[in-house]
């Protein structure tokens, strides 16, 4: 299985990448960055890109894709609407329609967020936008397309957040989310467990497109092979 990576120098995406490159069933991974990390795996090549709203100029990297793991995100506080949405709903959908003329054929899984309006109504600017986007993909002819809107998560393996404030929020509460996890396993997951539940549904579908946080564990029960 050949799988497309967008973000995977986040929290979230490294979660993703390290499940891919620990799958014996993940064959090749191309991870498209603004900047490479120098990470070195013979099944890993990461793409250098500058402009997420223009692909086309690396179109033809991005062939005989089998799915794509899209964990591109960035944090709502302190941006205004129009660059929020740029980024959460242009990004991905110029990601989106650039992979789908190469590949029409593989499945498309999303990382939004609990309490994403897919209504668009949303007194929230972050839940309309994130609704925005999640309704455009599900409406592209994908094989499939699969939605994640995770709650709160644990980051494990030595994975930080990009972010500072979440970096500051994860320092704070330390232990106490791993304990938080035990009393409320529907509201909290880790990197890994996210990573593994977005790769097997790439691999075997899901019957609901929306996959809620307390659903995340679920997807789990099918083994992944």
């Amino acid at each position: 299985m050949n799988i497309a990576i967008f973000g995977a120098s986040g929290m979230v995406g490294q979660g993703a990448l390290r499940v891919c490159l620990d799958d014996p069933g993940v064959a090749r991974i191309v991870s498209i960055v603004r900047k490479q990390s120098g990470a070195a795996n013979p099944k890993l090549k990461q793409i250098a890109h500058a402009d997420f709203l223009d692909f086309s100029p690396i179109e033809g990297e991005l062939c005989e894709i089998d799915a794509c793991l899209y964990c591109l995100g960035v944090a709502s506080s302190g941006m205004n609407e129009a660059d929020y949405t740029r980024v959460t709903h242009g990004f991905t959908v110029a990601a989106a329609k650039t992979l789908i003329k190469r590949n029409p054929a593989m499945s498309f899984v999303f990382i939004s967020g609990a309490g994403a309006d897919s209504s668009e109504l949303s007194r929230l600017m972050w839940a309309r936008v994130k609704g925005k986007a999640e309704n455009a993909l599900l409406a592209m002819p994908f094989r499939s397309v699969y939605v994640f809107r995770p709650g709160m998560i644990q980051p494990l393996d030595g994975i930080e957040s990009k972010t500072p404030s979440y970096r500051s929020f994860y320092k704070y509460l330390g232990g106490l989310l791993g304990v938080l996890r035990k009393i409320w396993p529907s509201g909290v997951t880790t990197t890994e467990e996210l990573g593994r539940a977005m790769l097997a549904t790439a691999k075997h579908g899901k019957e609901k497109r929306i996959v809620e946080a307390k659903e995340i564990r679920k997807v789990l029960a099918s083994p992944i092979s």
